[in-house]
């Protein structure tokens, strides 16, 4: 395939550090013709390499190294980073689920990943050293809190990475450019309020996430609030997404409202937690209390005693297109030349949907 140079005026950018885009249009040819000659393949014509040179020695281009690490897959390893208890990532199916869909994405692109832990703040050093050494090509993270220090790490090693999940942003605090995949967290929760809105229930509480550490905890109780903005503070519990956390704050809720007749659980984990203690206290569900979950796990959602109502996100899904999009840094699509995936550096949010079962 051929490829015509369009030249254009070129100079330096004042005030900021030239990046591939500005070489690619001062060169009038694409990002992927210039990392070949920047990685000094041979087979790109010879006056489009004069000409992409030409460019960047005019912009002063430096290429980030970490990224043509990525493309030219020196270890072909990249690092899957959990801030969390390795007992809780292999118990909980969430994790699970996420897991397996970044593997059969890296399997596919011919990578291995390299599974990290971090449970206590003293590992930090440890892994940053890891991930500093030159061991991987790039760095998929996921379940960091908000006061994480893995980004501000990551950011300094010039690392390629991709996050689960939005970043949390407080007030007052400037908003996060790096790329990451979540879920419409927001939209979904409003279709399970709203769910339970149109079966006349009046009195509809919510069991939320840690809104102080996640961002997709916030979401969601945003919003449950978008369709019940007068509800009463008393009708919304504030938990940590684990099945005792489900079983603490329905107690909690029964035991401050036991007029309430609806609670959205904003994780299927803490669900089933919530419908066991609405058995132990004798309210029937769907009759007495309807319940809606988030997540759709299909270990918890289709075997709990009514089977859950829920928010569906499809997590393996997710867990693939952090891959994907970590593969696209410093091209115009997958290092494989496979299916195509959002241009680089965007990050994506993924649809839901409610599957609705008995308890609601």
């Amino acid at each position: 395939m051929t490829e015509t140079v369009l030249p254009q005026q070129t100079r330096r950018l004042p005030g900021r550090r030239p990046t591939l885009d500005d070489v690619a249009r001062g060169s009038g040819v694409s990002k992927s013709t210039v990392s070949r000659v920047i990685n000094g393949e041979d087979k790109v014509r010879a006056e489009v390499v004069e000409r992409v040179r030409e460019v960047i020695d005019e912009l002063g281009y430096v290429p980030n190294s970490a990224a043509r690490q990525l493309v030219t897959r020196r270890n072909n390893a990249i690092a899957v980073v959990a801030s969390q208890p390795q007992n809780r990532l292999f118990i909980d199916p969430f994790f699970d689920l996420h897991l397996r869909g970044i593997r059969k994405e890296l399997v596919a692109h011919g990578a291995q990943p390299v599974l990290l832990f971090l449970e206590e703040p003293e590992e930090y050093p440890r892994v940053g050293d890891f991930l500093g050494g030159g061991h991987v090509d790039g760095a998929l993270l996921f379940s960091l809190r908000a006061d994480d220090p893995l980004p501000g790490m990551i950011d300094r090693l010039g690392l390629p990475a991709v996050f689960g999940g939005r970043p949390l942003v407080r007030d007052g605090e400037p908003a996060h450019d790096r790329v990451y995949v979540d879920a419409d967290n927001r939209g979904g929760a409003r279709t399970a309020v709203r769910h339970l809105v149109s079966q006349g229930r009046e009195h509809v509480a919510t069991i939320t996430g840690p809104v102080d550490q996640e961002a997709s905890a916030l979401d969601r109780l945003d919003g449950y609030r978008d369709v019940l903005p007068d509800a009463s503070p008393l009708l919304v519990e504030h938990s940590d997404y684990t099945r005792q956390g489900g079983v603490d704050a329905m107690t909690a809720l029964l035991d401050r409202r036991p007029d309430l007749d609806a609670v959205f659980v904003a994780s299927d984990l803490m669900a089933s937690g919530a419908l066991q203690v609405l058995r132990e206290r004798s309210r029937r569900v769907p009759d007495d209390v309807a319940v809606v979950g988030f997540d759709d796990l299909a270990p918890i959602a289709e075997h709990t005693d009514p089977p859950l109502t829920t928010v569906h996100q499809d997590i393996e899904g997710m867990g693939r297109l952090m891959a994907r999009l970590l593969f696209s840094h410093g091209d115009d699509g997958p290092a494989d030349g496979g299916a195509t995936a959002p241009g680089p550096q965007s990050s994506v949010v993924t649809p839901t949907r409610l599957v609705v079962r008995q308890s609601a």
